[in-house]
């Protein structure tokens, strides 16, 4: 069993749905997982392991906002959380019109072409978060059909399943936590997709990995740029590179890194500041 921080942290007076987006991606550079955003702060997940209050206080510090943030962390056993999140927090999504994402309990689901199972149990990517939607858009929206694709930092696995249900194949996802790299399989396995490979492991994982024709990875800014190096070798040439997890503002900052390695810039949605950012990896002249 994991045990997790909750920690909950409201502004005051309350800025905006920007401001929480905003505190959840700066809380995610220092390990969290999972937000839970309301008309008054958010309420943020870590493993208890990786809490490190001396980096929530720099955060509180840093925060560009003129407000004032009052914080409370609560330990909290995984299996009692895992099952209030769900069933309280997690409520089925339609996605591009196409897809949707429900918890294996919920009943009351819409129909749409692509249907996912998704059981978070504390794992990122629930189709909830900017991030992940629009990186599912994206998956919606390509030809996937008999092209390889590899996912960094798979989370629940929701990405890796959209692609092979629009057929790709192979599909490898990589998870660097453990608990999150079970979920992962579980989830894969739930929505009848067992071929897709569930790696637990870093970037140093993808060493092995034959280079893929799509490459996606939803993390954050500093893993990306510091990991593109590695992303980039296991792309095809001709392929297709989406990235997410960062801010409107960052994409000079990828882009930069993107273009030091040979990747082409292309193009990038956006929802609530939080956009994905397509690149190519161009042919040899």
């Amino acid at each position: 069993m994991n045990d997790y921080k909750e920690v909950r942290l409201d502004l005051e007076p309350f800025p905006g749905e920007d401001a929480t987006d905003l505190l959840a991606g700066m809380l995610g550079d220092i390990g969290y997982e999972s937000f839970v955003p309301d008309n008054k702060g958010v309420t943020a997940y870590v493993a208890l392991g990786a809490y490190d209050a001396d980096a929530l206080a720099e955060v509180v510090d840093e925060f560009p906002y003129p407000c004032k943030i009052n914080v409370t962390a609560t330990t909290i056993e995984g299996r009692d959380w895992n099952e209030e999140w769900e069933r309280h927090y997690f409520q089925p999504i339609v996605v591009g019109d196409k897809c949707v994402v429900h918890s294996s309990f919920h009943t009351d689901v819409p129909k749409a072409e692509y249907d996912i199972v998704i059981d978070p149990k504390m794992a990122f990517g629930t189709g909830h978060h900017a991030t992940t939607s629009l990186i599912l858009e994206q998956l919606l929206q390509m030809d996937l059909d008999g092209r390889s694709l590899i996912d960094m930092g798979t989370g629940t696995g929701i990405l890796a399943i959209l692609a092979a249900m629009r057929g790709a194949y192979p599909v490898t996802a990589i998870e660097i936590d453990e608990f999150a790299q079970v979920n992962a399989v579980e989830n894969v396995a739930e929505n009848g997709h067992p071929e897709i490979k569930v790696i637990l492991g870093d970037a140093s994982a993808l060493e092995p990995i034959a280079p893929a024709e799509v490459f996606v990875a939803n993390i954050n800014r500093n893993v990306i740029t510091g990991d593109i190096d590695r992303y980039v070798a296991r792309l095809s040439v001709g392929g297709t590179m989406l990235l997410s997890g960062f801010y409107e503002d960052d994409i000079p900052v990828v882009q930069k890194a993107a273009e030091a390695v040979g990747l082409e810039y292309q193009s990038y949605t956006e929802c609530n500041r939080w956009v994905c950012v397509k690149l190519g990896k161009p042919c040899a002249e």
